[in-house]
């Protein structure tokens, strides 16, 4: 099931969009507010060939280009920056590089590869910065087979943006994560963030077979009610404007990866969540498990480790 939104302003707003479904122009994903029917959030996905290079003016809106395989050079305000880059999501934590909302932008890359870019309107124009691998934190989430690695290079309270927030999350094949299922729909101060989603999706082979996963949203009560229940492969995207978010499954022998792009009108820039109350639960069973010993897929590198740029 593939829901579609109400009718009204954001009416036919499709909410799971299989790979190449959201292409336009240049881009392999290209979601903006006007496209996804919201106020904030936005993800590009652009893949350059060999030589390849891009250039895009950034708006009102604030970005992160992040190197999903391969490396690149990203010039703005007159800075360049280095990307080293990384052969795939399931190998290891990339650098990346921020750049402010009214600023010009080239990603040029020699040997090709496939570049996100995350982003936010916003207010505040910060400037642009690079941010090195070994600076992103890699959590890991749950236990048992709720367990998950999250690499936090755009978490909030861990690298400075207006109103953007971008974390990457790799859950172990056979595994559920965005669980116990959470929504941030409504502004609570100090409670729960209004927070706008994107979920892009890359899920590893195994035996040279394609994988797969499945990814559920339900209604909250507020918003539009969004409803869905998206069987997800790579280059897939889940939109996420309201609602419970989880679980996100992934099949048996193929570990699954999802980036996240949240932004909202709140002024604080915090991920504060509401677990479903039929599920928050399972948390309490977490101290008596053990992490999934497959985790961490990787870890960030020590500065010593990293490439200078």
């Amino acid at each position: 099931m593939t829901a579609t939104g109400p009718a009204g302003p954001a009416g036919n707003t499709e909410f799971h969009l299989s790979a190449g479904k959201a292409a336009a122009g240049p881009y392999a994903v290209d979601i903006d507010p006007a496209r996804a029917g919201w106020g904030y959030s936005s993800l590009r996905v652009i893949e350059l060939p060999p030589g390849g290079w891009h250039a895009f003016d950034t708006g009102d809106s604030e970005w992160i280009v992040l190197p999903l395989s391969g490396a690149c050079s990203v010039a703005t305000e007159g800075e360049t920056f280095q990307l080293t880059g990384r052969p795939d999501v399931f190998s290891g934590v990339s650098d990346f590089a921020y750049v402010p909302r009214d600023a010009q932008v080239s990603i040029a890359s020699r040997d090709g590869g496939r570049f996100a870019l995350t982003g936010a309107r916003c207010s505040r124009r910060l400037p642009a910065r690079y941010g090195p691998a070994s600076g992103v934190p890699v959590e890991l989430r749950g236990a048992g087979n709720c367990s998950r690695q999250v690499n936090n290079f755009g978490a909030a309270g861990v690298f400075e943006c207006d109103k953007l927030i971008a974390v990457e999350v790799i859950t172990p094949g056979g595994n559920w994560s965005s669980y116990p299922a959470h929504k941030h729909d409504e502004c609570r101060p100090g409670e729960e963030s209004e927070l706008e989603e994107i979920y892009y999706f890359e899920i590893a082979e195994a035996h040279g077979a394609p994988g797969l996963g499945y990814q559920r949203v339900s209604p909250s009560g507020h918003g539009r009610g969004t409803d869905v229940l998206a069987e997800v492969r790579s280059g897939d995207t889940v939109l996420i404007p309201d609602g419970w978010h989880g679980p996100s499954i992934a099949a048996p022998g193929h570990h699954m990866y999802y980036l996240n792009v949240m932004a909202g009108p709140d002024d604080n820039r915090a991920w504060l969540i509401c677990d479903h109350p039929d599920q928050t639960w399972i948390r309490g069973t977490w101290p008596d498990q053990t992490t999934d010993p497959r985790l961490p897929l990787y870890t960030a590198p020590t500065t010593q480790g990293e490439r200078a740029r």
